[in-house]
């Protein structure tokens, strides 16, 4: 199908509008990954420090330093997400840097193969080719199939069959690399290392890495997120011992799961998505200081202005959303109040 269509922002924003909203900082995106992992160390230390005061305060303090870790873990995500779009840093060279260790690295995705990956995704939004269809195209759905997701997230059923599929096809690529195994020129453009956070679906979960060259890159995506499980498990011993890695650790196989599918869910299932008009190619919600802390990191939530305009930092989306609703498009554009109005509009009740 054919690649859907774009919006022109000349003709939406005015010339000074649209350089303020797209210029690229070369502050904010470090420090945006520096307020991740310092919200990072202070849950996952405030709550070990918790179980030292009494059981009861460990009790207390272990459910929210989870939902915040793993809210956390999404957002160094969205990080990675904007370093593939070159959002990070102007310099290319640290925005690659910044988008594939200190954010990419930590939950196991490779900005380059999720760049290329990626932007498949923004060219046929929820047509055929769209990789991510699969993510949307099981909603409408009934409340207890929902629910089984989330059972299976934070129980985590869904993080061991991910990470099981993905060391699988690591193995086979460190097997490539130690043999001097080659793909042939068309495996240079394997993707599949970029679905890590983005196989939610059975058919995604089960799907193989394409050939050699998609399995050694898997195996170097792993290798990178070993290193820096490694780092923090070492921090983590030094100041304090098991607790706080271990916190991190369940807080990637269970919050981080369940925040991660409820963000995908949002962005696109159930929208009007067509080819001919660019505003209802995904969903905007609205997030509230929970909603930010958990689901929505680092502004996420725009993610209509995202589709609409891929050059626009994480950090100016909040203005950009402004900017259309003072020009009158917000009526064009599919918006939630919150997260919970999504999930009941793409549940359904079972049929009769």
């Amino acid at each position: 199908m054919p690649a859907v269509k774009a919006a022109n922002p000349r003709t939406i924003f005015a010339p000074e509008d649209w350089s303020a909203i797209t210029r690229v900082s070369p502050w904010l995106g470090i420090f945006q990954i520096i307020h991740a992992w310092t919200v990072v160390a202070f849950a996952a230390f405030g709550a070990a420090w918790a179980w030292e005061q009494s059981w009861l305060a460990g009790l207390v303090a272990t459910p929210i330093a989870l939902a915040i870790l793993g809210g956390r873990q999404l957002g160094l995500s969205i990080l990675m997400h904007d370093g593939a779009h070159g959002l990070l840093h102007p310099s290319r060279q640290v925005n690659n840097w910044l988008g594939q260790w200190p954010s990419g690295a930590a939950t196991g995705s490779d900005l380059h193969a999720y760049r290329a990956y990626h932007l498949t995704h923004h060219k046929f939004t929820q047509q055929p080719e769209d990789p991510d269809l699969s993510l949307s195209k099981p909603f409408p759905t009934t409340r207890a199939s929902l629910w089984r997701k989330a059972v299976r997230d934070l129980t985590g059923q869904t993080f061991f069959k991910q990470r099981s599929h993905q060391f699988a096809a690591a193995l086979r690529g460190l097997q490539a690399i130690l043999r001097g195994e080659a793909g042939n020129a068309e495996d240079k453009r394997d993707t599949s290392a970029g679905r890590a956070l983005n196989l939610q679906s059975r058919s995604g979960i089960d799907a193989p890495v394409a050939n050699i060259e998609g399995a050694k890159t898997t195996a170097r995506t792993v290798g990178r997120f070993l290193f820096v499980q490694l780092i923090l498990l070492a921090v983590s011993l030094t100041f304090w011992g098991w607790l706080p890695f271990l916190l991190w650790l369940v807080a990637l196989a269970t919050t981080f799961q369940l925040f991660l599918r409820i963000r995908n869910i949002a962005e696109h299932a159930c929208t009007t998505t067509g080819s001919d008009d660019p505003f209802s190619h995904a969903r905007t919600t609205y997030a509230g200081f929970f909603e930010r802390a958990t689901v929505a990191p680092y502004w996420v939530n725009y993610h209509s202005e995202h589709h609409l305009f891929m050059g626009v930092p994480c950090y100016s989306l909040p203005r950009a959303h402004a900017l259309l609703g003072k020009e009158g498009y917000h009526a064009k554009m599919t918006i939630e109040p919150n997260y919970m109005s999504v999930l009941r509009r793409v549940t359904a009740s079972p049929a009769s």
